[in-house]
């Protein structure tokens, strides 16, 4: 695919010199009219221990953090604080989420409840329509966001990779989709490249791949197709050392978007002297 700077935020290609970092500067992700320096988003779920955490969010320098508030206050009221405390300790906007919600009123009352706690009205929607996949409700999703939406909401709904839902999202106002590349947890990568790359072909709003991803090659990948940021949750927090994985996502993701916006080569169905000239006597040169 071909570069498209129709389909994202910057319109213009950043300099790719030996400064990556200010090069990163130069191209933010853009949410609801937002700008966030980094492009991968991180889950605080089930890691070892919330040092770790705090850990691998100071390696990774995310763009926000999500947070399930039915998990969260599922716990003792102790821990609840302890791990609020925390998350305002990072300093790191919060992008609270609607995880293990199975309906839309649900959805809904778990968002307002969010809001009221966290402080913000961003909102990560997800409606599980079957527990055994987790994948979600696709059918209810649409009306679900319109809805929070109408209450100002900021609101990044999570799905599949199906192009009508998402185009169908971005009608009712959504200005960020997050397919998944895989069923959550699973780390298996893309599973449906040739959906994927239709997606961010046809959708013209910032695309964030939200589950699925087990590697960083899975995270370089989908951003060397134009995806504008990836989200991660067990893929990090599941690794034998955590903050060097989320260090690994995080470079993996800078690399992705760097080589998106240089342009990959044509692939070719045989071989190409990389030397044009070669076997060729210097004095036939031209």
């Amino acid at each position: 695919m071909n570069p498209n700077p129709a389909a994202h935020t910057a319109t213009t290609p950043p300099p790719l010199a030996h400064a990556a970092s200010a090069a990163h500067a130069t191209d933010p992700l853009i949410l609801y009219g937002q700008h966030f320096s980094s492009r991968l988003l991180l889950g605080t779920a089930r890691y070892p221990s919330p040092a770790l955490l705090e850990q691998a969010v100071a390696a990774a320098q995310p763009a926000m953090l999500t947070a399930a508030l039915r998990r969260q206050s599922a716990g003792n009221a102790e821990a609840s604080r302890s791990f609020w405390t925390l998350l305002q300790n990072m300093q790191t906007p919060l992008l609270p989420n609607t995880a293990g919600c199975h309906s839309v009123q649900e959805a809904i009352s778990t968002a307002e409840m969010a809001r009221e706690l966290y402080g913000t009205d961003w909102i990560k929607l997800e409606i599980i329509g079957d527990d055994y996949t987790l994948q979600p409700d696709t059918l209810n999703l649409v009306g679900a966001a319109d809805q929070l939406l109408r209450r100002g909401f900021k609101v990044l709904p999570y799905s599949t990779e199906d192009l009508v839902l998402c185009l169908r999202l971005v009608d009712v106002g959504c200005q960020a989709v997050m397919p998944w590349a895989a069923p959550i947890g699973t780390g298996k990568g893309p599973l449906n490249p040739l959906a994927l790359r239709t997606l961010r072909e046809r959708v013209q709003v910032p695309l964030i791949v939200d589950a699925g991803l087990g590697l960083p090659s899975h995270a370089c990948q989908v951003m060397e197709w134009g995806y504008d940021g990836v989200l991660l949750n067990t893929a990090v927090a599941l690794a034998l050392d955590p903050v060097r994985m989320a260090q690994a996502f995080a470079a993996a993701v800078r690399a992705g978007r760097d080589a998106f916006w240089a342009g990959t080569m044509t692939p070719q169905d045989s071989a190409q002297p990389s030397t044009p000239v070669l076997g060729t006597p210097f004095w036939h040169q031209p």
